[in-house]
């Protein structure tokens, strides 16, 4: 008897989320990711060690994270039952479909942006309303990051949940706080500003949630508190919403080391900023460096770059780049096919890359 497989239906019809390349051993200069160049402030070491060291390990964590949500809601000035922590900001996504949206429902958000969201949105069996974003300009000329606004068809959807990815991935544009007010005040359902990069740019929908008890704020520590390996993030939003998603959230979501490191983290402000500084700093060089030599670079609010190949083509270059030892990302997608996103290394490693894409 033929055996079927037991993956069926529209999970079986689907396309499952395809991350970065992570590969093995240190020959490759990994600009693919968006991971940052710099590690965290040491007191993260030594609270992972500490908690490794202590008898505490076979218990389960703090189903909510206490610790956690108690030192982001200081750090953030806003209540411990106005955070909820996630197992990486990816979890944080999920849960809000989960609690949000049935079979059949309206997911919207302007596209290209975070591949995740079409990923979670075929999981759930909703409907993906994908709007194209409508640039102001071509945003490779300037000095300071794209801003753009959302377009109508977003603003005026009646999809039960909405996305906004500021700054944006792959591009590096920012949608203005105001735009996001707008969305919030005109949508009935839930609000997503994701702000994975959020301190890489200037400004945060946190501001926003006194007026909107509909809007949540997405925060990832994977980005500019260098702990992509721990898989933290972090939710901002009414107590009333949260308490809502944390019924659908997994039990023990996140470990006791990455809460430690979580932790840590946040009580070391200075060291987050001053790796940021040095991220941002890196990245002015380089895109005025690549405009040197001819290439359109879009200025970015994150912690990476998307350069204009079009002229070769996005696959070439970065196939080049890959035999010369360097890793970036190239999307088979459409409308990105011409470009690749090229994470923000050290000065050293981006030194490496610009004299590989200029041979």
């Amino acid at each position: 008897m033929k055996k079927l497989s037991p993956v069926t239906g529209r999970v079986a019809r689907m396309h499952g989320y395809v991350p970065g390349e992570q590969p093995a051993g240190g020959a490759l200069i990994k600009l693919n990711t968006n991971e940052n160049p710099y590690p965290p402030t040491p007191q993260v070491a030594e609270a992972v060690a500490s908690e490794a060291a202590g008898a505490g390990l076979r218990l389960y964590p703090s189903p909510m994270a206490d610790a956690l949500r108690e030192k982001a809601a200081q750090v953030y000035a806003l209540s411990p039952a106005q955070v909820l922590v996630g197992n990486g900001s990816d979890d944080i996504l999920a849960i809000c479909l989960r609690a949000c949206v049935s079979e059949g429902d309206e997911v919207a958000y302007t596209v290209p942006t975070y591949f995740v969201y079409r990923t979670l949105v075929d999981i759930a069996g909703a409907r993906r309303v994908e709007i194209p974003y409508v640039p102001a300009d071509d945003g490779r000329g300037s000095t300071a990051p794209q801003i753009v606004r959302l377009p109508d068809a977003l603003v005026e959807s009646g999809a039960r949940v909405k996305f906004v990815c500021s700054p944006n991935s792959p591009l590096g544009y920012v949608v203005p706080l105001e735009e996001v007010a707008r969305l919030a005040a005109a949508s009935t359902g839930l609000v997503v500003a994701d702000e994975a990069y959020g301190d890489f740019g200037e400004g945060s929908a946190i501001e926003l949630l006194a007026d909107h008890p509909n809007l949540l704020v997405a925060r990832s520590f994977s980005k500019s508190y260098s702990l992509a390996g721990a898989r933290l993030g972090l939710a901002f939003a009414s107590p009333q919403l949260l308490a809502g998603l944390a019924k659908v959230k997994d039990s023990y979501n996140v470990s006791r080391f990455s809460l430690a490191a979580g932790v840590a983290a946040l009580d070391d402000q200075d060291w987050m900023r001053g790796n940021v500084a040095k991220v941002k700093a890196t990245r002015a060089r380089t895109v005025a460096e690549l405009r040197v030599k001819g290439w359109a670079v879009r200025e970015s609010g994150a912690n990476f770059i998307w350069i204009d190949c079009s002229a070769q083509g996005g696959k070439p270059v970065y196939d080049r780049l890959r035999a010369r030892n360097v890793l970036v990302r190239w999307f088979d997608e459409p409308g990105l096919t011409d470009g690749i996103r090229v994470t923000i290394g050290t000065d050293e490693e981006m030194s490496t890359f610009l004299s590989a894409i200029a041979s």
